[in-house]
């Protein structure tokens, strides 16, 4: 047992063949950790049955809960949704896909001794194809240039909040760009971030939406807009 209590949140997107697995590890993972916990769901409009599975499962466990948005925001909104949703010390955020080992949870857990936002970052080149490399490494010379985040992997599937950094944020992105203002908000208000290694696992069922053409236009205009309005 950790001594805080935790709130899981995963943001949901036509996960239906991951939705059930990844809930019923991080279920027994939570109970190892604390005897306080909720595991949030945040659905972003999802058009398969991933929510229907969700909801099932909530029936069945009262700490499951599931929060779904009726337009498909493209990551960001669905994020927001969930941390508003949270009510616990500490929140942890994973893909829908669990691309985080049990490991890896505990050992970030443990840093927060001497943090407030713990990030984990890959290892490892998780996508090897020309175009991701661009798109990453294009993305993460914006951040740090607009922002001044030296933040190696700002997308990760795996991060953890101490609840008083997300708390009554008004966060204004609906697209992937929401992590950088989460974490641009963070430094503002003088909190402490740390980064640690770890080896992602990879994707087998589902597909990811994050590099698609209309999600990268919604990431850069998000950019924009809380440049130019924060």
């Amino acid at each position: 047992m950790t001594g805080y209590s935790i709130s899981f949140v995963v943001p949901m997107y036509n996960e239906a063949a991951n939705i059930e697995g990844t809930l019923s590890k991080l279920s027994r993972l939570a109970a190892e950790l604390s005897a306080d916990y909720e595991i949030i769901v945040s659905d972003d409009a999802s058009t398969d049955n991933s929510a229907g599975i969700v909801e099932r499962l909530a029936s069945q466990d009262k700490r499951i809960k599931l929060v779904r948005l009726s337009k498909n925001t493209k990551f960001g909104g669905a994020l927001s949704a969930g941390l508003n949703n949270v009510s616990k010390d500490v929140v942890i955020y994973t893909d829908a896909d669990l691309p985080v080992k049990e490991d890896d949870v505990r050992k970030g857990l443990a840093l927060l001794d001497d943090a407030d936002v713990i990030t984990g970052y890959s290892m490892v080149i998780k996508d090897t194809t020309l175009k991701r490399i661009v798109m990453s490494k294009g993305y993460n010379f914006l951040v740090q240039l607009l922002f001044g985040l030296s933040i190696k992997d700002i997308n990760s599937g795996f991060k953890i909040y101490k609840s008083k950094v997300v708390k009554d944020l008004k966060l204004i992105s609906r697209s992937p760009f929401v992590d950088v203002e989460i974490f641009a908000e963070a430094d503002r208000r003088g909190f402490k971030i740390r980064q640690f290694g770890l080896l992602f696992d990879l994707r087998t069922h589902g597909v990811s939406t994050i590099s698609r053409f209309p999600v990268v236009i919604r990431t850069f205009l998000d950019m924009l807009k809380y440049k130019f309005t924060r």
